[in-house]
């Protein structure tokens, strides 16, 4: 009984891990999909039409690759026009 218990302590924890099977294998970084428009536009719309498919990480990338792109990095200062605008 003593041998016993700690194979089932063993075998618990790692039964409660990680599975080591993930289908989002490769998954491109934000800026590798910022740099690639094209590719970005065909994960966009793939995104769009099938997520389950796709994986959230994937699409929560592409999702942070195009504000990337639109918004830019944020280093740019934001500068005011000389004058009010005149309504």
């Amino acid at each position: 009984m003593r041998n016993i218990v700690p194979f089932l302590l063993v075998a618990a924890l790692v039964a409660c891990g990680p599975s080591g099977t993930s289908t989002e294998v490769n998954v491109p970084t934000v800026e590798e999909l910022a740099a690639d428009p094209a590719r970005l536009k065909e994960l966009r719309q793939q995104c769009k039409t099938d997520r389950p498919k796709l994986g959230n990480e994937l699409c929560n990338r592409v999702a942070g690759a195009t504000n990337l792109r639109f918004l830019g990095d944020g280093k740019t200062p934001y500068t005011p026009p000389k004058e009010q605008a005149k309504f």
